[in-house]
């Protein structure tokens, strides 16, 4: 999985430079609230959703740069991105507008981390928007392997592989139920009142039980956490 980081506030870097590592948030069309927000503007606790109105004082303290949204900017680097993707595998599915999986054969000889560094450095010199990039044998996985590169950038430089049982193992002890793809606040809520607390503890829950409280659809995604192509 490539995912644009902070795309639309990378987006308007692209074009003022300047800004870089500046607070920047990105507001809804009729200027209400806070849709996209920078890393610099999490920091200073700039919440998603947040009424521009209501911040406008902590905008003005924090010296955070404010922008009305542009879609047809994000559109068209949107275009970009996915068009250098398409150039590294033939089966490319975009998800989002910032986001895409790309299948790769998996028996190949394939250096993972040295083809995640390429298409990280070819998309930021053609376009100028930082990506993370996270490979593994499934979809669920592959966001998961995406959400480490992207917390621990220095780390792994924003790519990261989950290419082994300790590996995943590990990862999925680490991923909060409530942050797994796929998994919304009411099932969490749930999940969390018989003790599931992360993404190790839901793979560990009995078939049957899965499928009759998340239907077909959260089986599917235990077997995707637990390294069973479910999803395609």
């Amino acid at each position: 999985l490539i995912d644009c980081n902070n795309f639309y506030a990378s987006c308007e870097r692209v074009f003022r430079p300047d800004l870089n590592g500046k607070p920047i948030v990105i507001l809804s069309n009729n200027d209400g609230c806070v849709i996209a927000r920078s890393n610099e503007a999490k920091k200073i606790g700039i919440p998603m959703g947040a009424p521009s109105f209501e911040f406008e004082k902590k905008f003005i303290e924090n010296d955070v740069h404010v922008f009305s949204s542009n879609y047809a900017l994000y559109g068209d680097m949107s275009a970009r991105v996915m068009q250098i993707l398409s150039e590294f595998s033939p089966e490319m599915e975009v998800y989002s507008i910032d986001e895409a999986f790309l299948k790769f054969d998996s028996n190949s000889e394939i250096d993972f981390d040295a083809l995640g560094i390429k298409i990280r450095n070819q998309i930021m010199r053609s376009t100028g928007i930082p990506v993370s990039i996270g490979f593994a044998p499934t979809k669920a996985l592959s966001k998961l392997a995406n959400r480490i590169a992207k917390k621990y950038p220095e780390k792994t430089k924003n790519v990261y592989l989950i290419n082994s049982e300790a590996k995943r193992q590990k990862a999925l002890q680490w991923l909060k139920i409530e942050d797994v793809w796929g998994i919304g606040a009411q099932h969490a809520k749930s999940l969390k009142k018989i003790g599931v607390k992360n993404a190790f503890d839901f793979i560990q829950l009995n078939d049957t039980w899965v499928k009759h409280k998340m239907s077909v659809v959260g089986l599917r995604l235990k077997y995707e956490l637990s390294g069973i192509n479910s999803l395609g």
